[in-house]
């Protein structure tokens, strides 16, 4: 007999963008632009690098468990305050259900957005809510804090993934401030590339949590690092509740210490990011919705859009079909900043796309 799965598994689980090693073999690139997963064009630090690879001589010795380099370079960098490491901001998110949600427990989440917060929230046993965003992707202030009370934790991302879309400061705040004991956690993993700044609002509302990575502006992806600035009453029982060792490998936890103290290489990358966004969204021939982060979402109807994702894959782009995102109709893709080459040639296959 075999022991049984629970049913919440029988849904669909989280959704990949295609590997671009698939798409070269199956049309003849020697290289796709590769602009499916938001990742930085111009790679990790080369501090970071250094400082990865002197951490491998110690590689069979358990990290440091409290991770204090690493909280140490986030305060001197971000203000001294209290601060989780995780296996990516999943790893936040994972342990912070294990806080706070229990089977029968309710969250809310802002759609259409990244949908591994219901997934993990399903996985705790927890009910999900979502509540969908207006026409333009902005957040219904009342109605996302009016769902919100009553739940364990409320889910919102700005700059928002797939929209691009960010949510004004003094909105997050009364959102804060209008849902009693729920949690707010604040997904800020694109707020490298926007000119907003949702710090400050820590020091005025205790139920708040901001989570961020490593992945996007650092060029960390392939080493899993996130990280979240807590209110102090919430550090020692995320402590309790989080997988040993912060579920970081000392190797990554050197190369994001380091990574945190190469100004030029962060400058070059955010104002590249910044450039490309605002030429891609003016020369693409397909709206898209305003964007603070490192990515467009564009609107391709009357195609679907796993039919425009397959036609970029012919051109050697590989970019990402928005279809699996609750709450979004199915003709939206997101493409990310890539380096130049890799915009010009989405500029050039979009263009024959709109055309054809």
């Amino acid at each position: 007999m075999r022991p049984s799965v629970r049913p919440y598994l029988a849904g669909p689980g989280y959704v990949y963008a295609e590997r671009p090693e698939a798409i070269a073999a199956r049309y003849g690139f020697d290289r796709v632009a590769r602009l499916g997963s938001n990742e930085n064009p111009f790679g990790p630090s080369p501090r970071a690098l250094e400082a990865a690879s002197a951490a491998l001589a110690d590689a069979h010795r358990y990290p440091e468990e409290s991770m204090s380099g690493l909280r140490a370079a986030l305060a001197a960098r971000y203000g001294d305050r209290a601060y989780a490491v995780g296996n990516g901001m999943d790893g936040i998110i994972e342990t912070l259900l294990r806080v706070f949600c229990e089977a029968g427990d309710r969250v809310t989440v802002s759609t259409p957005t990244f949908s591994f917060y219901g997934i993990a929230a399903r996985a705790q046993g927890a009910g999900v809510a979502t509540v969908p965003r207006s026409a333009d992707f902005a957040v219904d202030v009342e109605a996302f804090a009016a769902a919100s009370r009553g739940a364990k934790i409320a889910f919102l991302c700005t700059p928002n993934n797939p929209t691009g879309t960010a949510t004004p400061v003094e909105d997050v705040r009364a959102i804060a401030e209008s849902i009693g004991d729920c949690l707010l956690f604040l997904d800020n993993a694109y707020v490298d590339f926007s000119d907003r700044d949702y710090r400050p609002l820590l020091d005025a509302c205790e139920n708040l949590v901001i989570g961020r990575t490593f992945s996007k502006l650092y060029g960390l992806a392939g080493f899993r690092v996130g990280y979240a600035m807590l209110p102090d009453w919430l550090f020692p029982a995320y402590t309790r509740a989080a997988t040993p060792f912060s579920g970081v490998s000392s190797v990554s936890a050197a190369a994001a210490a380091a990574a945190l103290e190469d100004d030029a290489h962060v400058e070059r990358t955010r104002s590249h990011v910044v450039a490309w966004r605002e030429r891609l969204a003016a020369e693409c021939p397909f709206s898209s919705a305003p964007s603070e982060a490192n990515f467009l979402m564009i609107d391709v109807a009357p195609r679907a859009s796993d039919e425009a994702v397959g036609a970029l894959a012919r051109a050697g782009v590989l970019v990402r079909s928005c279809r699996s995102f609750p709450d979004l109709a199915d003709h939206y893709l997101r493409v990310s900043v890539g380096a130049d080459w890799e915009n010009e040639r989405f500029l050039s296959a979009v263009r024959s796309l709109s055309s054809a």
